[in-house]
């Protein structure tokens, strides 16, 4: 009995050193891989990755500059319009009833114009008559001199009657603006991308223009306008070239040319970026506003050069390494790991 327990101990402790012996060296052997890399030549490029997002070129914001109820609308997204064309109209009816009081206000004052060229007429021969007969003393001189003032009133009578005309005809013009105004035309030639009220609408036109569309002069040519981190911007100037991706084509890569680095500092949450303007070309209008695009900034470039990937350079070896491979520690090998 008590050699059987001797036995059974034994081999309970050759076990369990089998054991130990497994996990301390069989797996660590077993894993142990090393990978090679192939010594190259080709280009190395340096980048600046960074987000932005796709607008026009040219957008211009079409708005109104009298108050009124949208009467008409003659365009739509998406829809092509040219420089000139009625795109809205503002209900006219208030706007040509003031231009009718204006246009009546300037024929009642050119009326009393004519009535005060009249009695200044009247007022010059009463006062030339009164002259002639005081050269002949047969009237009083307070006569001549009430001729005079009567005379020089009359002047400036009709003087004050031509100003009020000039006046009636400044709000007429005024008027008559204004009502050209109801009819909204498009600024420039382009593509509406956006369009912000519907017919029977009241727009009020006090501190500034309401917004009525948004105009892209040419989608053929696009920009990106994306933030570059302070760190970064010192690298990036005009001219240098551009790759971006867009989740709406994520298999293909799109290219421009950076066109500017605006000086104005963009600050969130305490970081510093500048907005960095990519050109790009749009021949086939896939690219659309408003787009998020992935954007790498190809900052330096090395032509034909040997290339080793970067993380053989971060590999060191170690002289346990070299024990778990049975292979010695040569004086080159232990220069690099030292």
């Amino acid at each position: 009995m008590k050699k059987a327990l001797t036995l059974l101990l034994a081999a309970v402790a050759l076990g369990a050193a089998g054991y130990y012996g497994y996990s301390r060296l069989g797996p660590e052997t077993a894993s142990l891989q090393l990978v090679t890399a192939t010594v190259t030549r080709g280009d190395v490029v340096q980048t600046i990755d960074a987000t932005g997002r796709l607008e026009a070129m040219t957008t211009v914001q079409v708005g109104s500059q009298v108050s009124g109820t949208i009467k008409a609308l003659h365009a739509d997204f998406n829809s092509t319009v040219r420089r000139g064309q009625v795109i809205a109209e503002l209900e006219p009816s208030l706007f040509e009833t003031q231009v009718e009081q204006a246009r009546a206000t300037v024929v009642r004052l050119q009326a009393e114009v004519e009535r005060a060229r009249i009695q200044a007429q009247d007022a010059d021969l009463k006062f030339a008559r009164a002259r002639e007969l005081a050269g002949r003393q047969l009237v009083p001189t307070t006569d001549l001199e009430t001729a005079d003032v009567n005379a020089k009133a009359a002047a400036a009578a009709l003087r004050a009657a031509e100003a009020q005309v000039v006046q009636a005809q400044a709000s007429l013009n005024q008027s008559q603006v204004n009502l050209s105004h109801t009819i909204i035309r498009a600024p420039i030639d382009g593509v509406v991308i956006s369009r912000s009220v519907d017919v029977g609408q009241t727009v009020a036109a006090s501190m500034q223009a309401p917004t009525l569309f948004q105009i892209a002069n040419d989608m053929t040519r696009m920009q990106v306008s994306c933030n570059i981190d302070e760190s970064d911007i010192g690298q990036v100037e005009a001219g240098q070239p551009v790759s971006f991706t867009v989740d709406a084509y994520p298999n293909e890569t799109f290219s421009g040319t950076v066109q500017q680095v605006r000086l104005s500092p963009v600050i969130e949450s305490n970081v510093v970026s500048y907005v960095t303007i990519v050109e790009v070309p749009n021949p086939n209008l896939r690219l659309k506003p408003g787009m998020t695009a992935t954007v790498t900034v190809e900052v330096a470039r090395a032509a034909d050069v040997l290339r080793v990937p970067a993380s053989a350079l971060r590999f060191t070896p170690t002289e346990a390494l070299f024990a778990s491979l049975g292979q010695s520690l040569t004086p080159d090998a232990g220069a690099l790991s030292g």
